[in-house]
């Protein structure tokens, strides 16, 4: 029965105790909410989220580079630094694989010292600023910046897309610990390793406009052998940051640092600040300058008005420089874009084809060294080793997880302050809408569906229903979708309490912006679903006719992403089943060569920085040791193989196994495609709730 039937049955005699027949859940305040509720609560995230990107400014740490080196993904040890002349220009070494290319530009009389000269993409071949540089007593590097168009932005066996370049490679690098901008802020840093090679003592500088500007800035910022800065079109306040292009995304800039923190770490040498129109995105003068107020002053730092690249502004970056009088060398950055593209795809690649031993180290061999070499591996048998040790390491392991890689909001939960009201009257079960705070602006909703002959005393199991991409609670309980099958409703027919939430993944690009926006402070979309679901779990164990100790999770699609993230944290739930989403999640978030990745759709909310790095499906179901944990696939899935699911589930196999725990987990396949099948579950469901 609908909310429009509502009114046919109140006069309905029901075999529930009466607490439970009423209009409202017994011990809460009627819900009087009208509209779309999953709308409302999507204004509410982001009102939370713009509220928290705010107090973040003041609110910083000291600024602190390795935190900088960290979070733009400049952590690959570079390679010994070796300059080459090319057929027309130079390259010089970076990383293992990855070179930097770009024009040299000698002067010809005495040598002042060294420039790095990052023009934007935008600029094409303005070599003007270069050539009065070099006129003036300047070696001057022009590198090869990756630029905004998509030309190879995709596998020509599979999809080209229309992501620029500096996209392409950011989607890739963010989930694997790297970014677009640490790639070529070492690209930077190599080229002062190699001017620092030639001439210890010499002059360098950075200078930049537009995302050059950006470079120079940031690798000002971390490297003190740069002796001075020019930033051009992009110093401004970052609170907005969230508004620019997505490959400028960088996980929890904000809770450490605005512009101004990263000038701080350029003082007290000295840092031009030239205000013009950027490139890209918008920005004001007067923006610009309350962000140069916010730095503590020193005497070599200006804040400049004009350009880009003007003589004022040049002049204080190197000192008088008359007018050039030589014309620019030819030279097309554009010729090189493509071996750039490449090779930093070929860099994050290698880095999705090796992550599993790096996920391994990072896990295995610290959790239970003995389980992670091949001595395990042997024809003779023994007995099952003690999970206690394994549990209570993996403590610090699911810390981290939540902080780390989804994000935490530390702020205290409201009182639920629980309002309901009744919605359903079946044969078997009432079904109640639920609203709970969760934070001042934040509220978990859904259904709870209560089945009519619990007796008085007795608790039941829970089965917490869950909902995937675009999905609403109605959608688990009614309406017999492909997907879900009312498999809420069915449960409740078979005896379990059963509560459909709400997940913030509706609305398309407006929980994408949300998990954007909240990017900036080290959060993602699950730390809104964590935070909502801990509230969840904290209201149903208040239930006199809820068993706390037998809450279960049961998700599809990007419900069951949720499987593998909410309960991994939460130990309140005591199992979790995982339907139509276990993967090889770092191949399909990051890898180009197979058609189904996400490199090749419009999620772009779906990489979690470094994640590839330190956790995929089994690392992350690792966590839920010895809690029971199912997987069920369709054989027609397309979200993924069933080779890959079958390989990443093997770990998840072997390691319940290793603890003689191997009867609580289960795989189990359908004919079938992305939609709930409901048997196998429901049994392991009944088993062990």
């Amino acid at each position: 029965m609908t909310r429009r039937d509502l009114l046919k049955c109140a006069g309905a005699t029901l075999a529930l105790p009466q607490p439970s027949s009423a209009q409202v859940l017994p011990h809460t305040q009627p819900l009087t909410w009208d509209g779309d509720l999953s709308t409302r609560m999507m204004d509410g995230a982001h009102q939370f989220v713009e509220r928290k990107i705010a107090e973040a400014l003041a609110a910083r740490p000291k600024p602190d580079r390795d935190r900088l080196r960290q979070i733009i993904g400049a952590v690959d040890p570079r390679v010994p630094a070796q300059m080459e002349q090319i057929a027309d220009g130079v390259r010089w070494s970076v990383l293992d694989g990855v070179s930097g290319e770009g024009v040299l530009l000698q002067p010809k009389g005495k040598l002042r010292g060294q420039v790095i000269l990052l023009l934007d993409p935008i600029e094409k071949n303005n070599f003007a600023p270069a050539s009065r540089l070099a006129a003036n007593g300047f070696e001057v590097l022009v590198p090869v910046l990756i630029d905004r168009t998509s030309r190879w932005s995709g596998h020509p066996d599979i999809k080209m897309t229309t992501q620029p370049h500096r996209e392409w490679i950011y989607r890739q690098a963010f989930h694997m610990g790297r970014h677009i901008i640490g790639y070529e802020v070492q690209k930077v840093l190599a080229a002062v390793d190699w001017f620092r090679q030639k001439d210890p003592n010499g002059w360098i500088g950075v200078a930049g406009y537009g995302e050059g500007g950006l470079l120079a800035f940031y690798s000002a910022a971390l490297d003190t052998r740069i002796d001075a800065a020019l930033v051009s079109g992009y110093f401004d306040s970052r609170q907005n940051v969230w508004t620019e292009p997505i490959y400028r995304n960088v996980w929890g800039l904000l809770r450490d640092f605005g512009d101004a923190e990263l000038a701080s770490l350029i003082s007290p040498r000295p840092l031009v600040i030239e205000y013009c129109r950027p490139p890209v995105g918008t920005s004001s003068p007067e923006s610009a300058k309350r962000e140069f107020d916010r730095i503590a002053s020193y005497p070599k730092l200006q804040f400049l008005r004009g350009g880009p690249w003007s003589i004022e502004a040049l002049s204080a970056f190197a000192g008088e420089l008359p007018a050039a009088t030589e014309a620019p060398p030819p030279f097309n950055l554009d010729a090189h874009q493509e071996r750039q593209v490449k090779q930093l795809e070929q860099h994050v690649q290698s880095l999705v084809r090796g992550s599993a031993r790096v996920r391994e180290k990072f896990y295995l061999h610290k959790v239970a060294p003995e389980l992670a070499d091949d001595t395990w591996n042997t024809d003779a048998k023994r007995p099952p080793r003690n999970p206690a040790k394994f549990i209570e390491a993996s403590r610090w392991y699911r810390n981290y997880f939540h902080q780390e890689v989804l994000g935490r909001f530390d702020d205290p939960p409201l009182p639920p302050n629980p309002r309901t009201r009744r919605i359903y009257d079946r044969e078997k079960w009432i079904g109640y809408e639920v609203v709970l705070d969760v934070f001042p602006e934040l509220f978990a909703w859904g259904i709870l569906c209560v089945p009519k002959d619990i007796r008085p005393g007795e608790r039941r199991p829970v089965v917490v229903c869950q909902h995937g991409r675009g999905g609403v609670p109605q959608d688990a309980v009614e309406g017999d979708s492909h997907y879900y099958h009312d498999f809420a409703a069915r449960l409740a027919e078979q005896g379990f309490v059963t509560f459909a939430p709400h997940n913030l993944y509706r609305g398309e690009d407006r929980y994408r912006y949300l998990s954007r926006k909240a990017n900036t402070i080290k959060a993602s979309l699950f730390s809104f679903i964590i935070a909502q679901h801990a509230q969840i779990l904290r209201w149903l164990a208040t239930l006199d006719f809820v068993d706390a100790q037998r809450i279960g999770f049961y998700g599809l699609s990007y419900g069951g992403e949720t499987a593998v993230r909410v309960p991994t944290v939460l130990e309140g739930y005591a199992l979790s089943i995982c339907s139509g989403d276990f993967n090889s999640w770092t191949e399909k978030v990051a890898s180009t060569d197979q058609p189904f990745s996400f490199m090749y759709s419009n999620e772009w909310e779906m990489p979690y920085f470094n994640m590839g790095s330190t956790f995929d499906y089994a690392e992350m179901t690792y966590l839920m040791l010895p809690r029971p944990f199912m997987v069920e696939r369709g054989h027609d899935d397309r979200v993924g193989r069933d080779e890959w699911v079958a390989h990443e589930y093997a770990k998840v196999r072997w390691l319940y196994a290793e603890f003689g725990i191997e009867d609580r987990t289960q795989i189990e396949y359908f004919n079938g495609g992305h939609t709930i099948h409901g048997v196998g579950t429901f049994a392991f469901l009944h088993k062990f709730l």
